[in-house]
């Protein structure tokens, strides 16, 4: 999810909150700051050499650079708070979010990325976990897709979601942890849940916007809604290429049109796709 550093040696710091850590019941852990280089990373062999944010970090961008070509900036602040409120409280002091759209954020988000920091809402958990190394690549992915286009908020939001999850899967891939294959089964059987949508539509231009995909999962389910943005980006990059997709993120640093730079990369307007990816989709959900 995105909203609209000298070079230095690695440093941890963490600071409480006394005033969150009491509302939230007393947590001694509400707001980790970690700045980090991204320079000279080196692309870790297995999960285990992740146990830290740090590692986890910086073993993630290195995945996601040397093997997908996905640039990633030489310095990276990262913000981890210990729960919601401490979330919500991150997202306006840190992100620079007005408390409205905050408070909004904080009741699905579980990671906000603005240029040169990632802010990410963690449960206690084994650092190694899948889902935390999955969310980290995940947000790592709207890092890439910032410096590909020049700035925040650009490009299908739809789309800006969905290669991020297709870059974390393809990353747990690579770890040893999960399966692109097994995603994609898991994302076909969430189809059931947007059956009224393959028959009516899916009205991409409406989901590219920030607010429009956000009113979307609102209303049809964060997980479906993800995986579904899965799927079509799944099936873009099988007829397109992975490098027609950095390539439209590059664009927007020529041009701010969504529809021309999409029709440029990809060679089709959001609309043919459409039809095209509906028709896939009816297919996977008959199967």
């Amino acid at each position: 999810m995105q909203p609209s550093v000298l070079r230095v040696s690695v440093v941890l710091c963490t600071l409480v909150l006394s005033a969150i850590a009491t509302a939230l019941g007393g947590s001694s852990r509400s707001r980790t700051v970690t700045p980090l280089s991204l320079i000279s990373l080196v692309v870790p062999t297995n999960a285990r050499a992740l146990g830290t944010t740090e590692e986890a970090v910086r073993g993630i961008a290195a995945i996601i650079s040397s093997h997908l070509g996905l640039g990633v900036p030489d310095h990276l602040t990262v913000h981890i708070y210990g729960g919601r409120l401490a979330f919500e409280q991150g997202l306006i002091r840190d992100g620079r979010v007005s408390p409205l759209l905050a408070a909004e954020m904080s009741d699905f988000a579980i990671g906000v990325v603005t240029r040169g920091q990632v802010l990410l809402y963690d449960r206690p958990r084994d650092r190694s976990d899948r889902e935390w190394l999955r969310l980290i690549a995940h947000e790592l992915t709207h890092v890439a897709q910032i410096q590909l286009a020049g700035g925040e908020g650009r490009g299908e939001q739809w789309l800006a979601e969905g290669m991020a999850e297709w870059v974390a899967y393809s990353t747990l891939e690579r770890l040893g942890l999960d399966s692109m294959g097994r995603r994609r089964m898991a994302a076909t059987s969430g189809l059931h849940l947007h059956a009224t949508r393959l028959e009516s539509g899916l009205d991409l231009e409406a989901r590219g916007t920030p607010r429009g995909f956000t009113d979307w999962h609102t209303r049809e389910g964060a997980l479906g809604t993800y995986q579904l943005a899965f799927l079509m980006t799944d099936y873009l990059i099988e007829q397109r290429g992975f490098d027609r997709m950095k390539a439209y993120f590059a664009s927007f640093r020529n041009s701010t049109d969504r529809r021309g730079n999409f029709d440029r990369a990809f060679g089709e307007t959001i609309l043919d796709f459409e039809a095209d990816v509906l028709a896939y989709l009816r297919a996977l959900s008959a199967l």
